[in-house]
């Protein structure tokens, strides 16, 4: 039997798929649940509220898994860039808003959801292809971009990232906990591939540079 072109037995697959296609529009966030065995086990849609969203390991964005992939690059990390035997083009760089550095000879370098080796690659060939005969480059990061954090802690606002830590250990850089603040209940607004994925989490779930925790209040 099939339904819209799917059998039967195919069709929860296909609305998984459906479900985090979704995924990246910047009014809805989709998170699905799939089994061992590739079938859809449960999605939690909800769209500006993620307030409401119940904690579950098993539902958590792709951007939000912890030591999931390489270090990508955005606005506020500092960077070295290392040209062997030229001297005025190694020297930092800032990533500016719009995701690029400046880089003597070959203009913008677009870096924004890119690793370090990627930026390197890049500015090899470009400036490879008219200006430096076999550049040898290297890229390395000098200072990860900030944190951010706010809602019911002491002292909120941004602060630089320190490797290894939680939504716990980023309250406590942001001076603890409030009077009101709820010890349960905290979320983390986090960019994805060019979008803003929301989530609840708990304490000890891992913040990444560039995240914007919030640390909400208790009702009683």
């Amino acid at each position: 039997m099939r339904v819209l072109g799917f059998p039967v037995r195919l069709l929860p697959c296909a609305l998984a798929l459906g479900l985090v296609g979704c995924a990246h529009d910047p009014d809805t966030i989709v998170t699905a649940a799939v089994d061992t065995m590739g079938r859809q086990s449960e999605a939690v849609v909800y769209a500006e509220a993620p307030e409401r969203a119940e904690w579950d390991a098993r539902a958590v964005p792709a951007g939000y898994v912890a030591d999931g992939g390489p270090y990508l690059l955005d606005t506020g990390d500092r960077l070295r860039v290392f040209v062997y035997g030229q001297p005025n083009l190694s020297r930092a760089y800032t990533v500016d808003h719009d995701g690029m550095i400046t880089v003597p000879l070959i203009n913008e370098v677009g870096v924004r959801g890119r690793t370090t080796r990627d930026v390197e690659a890049t500015i090899r060939h470009r400036l490879g292809a008219e200006f430096v005969r076999d550049p040898q480059v290297t890229v390395d990061i000098l200072q990860n971009r900030p944190f951010f954090i706010y809602g019911e802690v002491k002292a909120g606002g941004q602060f630089p990232y320190v490797s290894g830590m939680t939504v716990e250990t980023a309250i406590a850089i942001a001076g603890g906990y409030s009077e009101r603040a709820s010890t349960r209940s905290y979320r983390i607004t986090r960019r994805n591939g060019g979008f803003a994925d929301q989530i609840e989490v708990p304490g000890d779930f891992p913040v990444q540079p560039g995240d914007v925790v919030y640390v909400n209040e208790r009702f009683f």
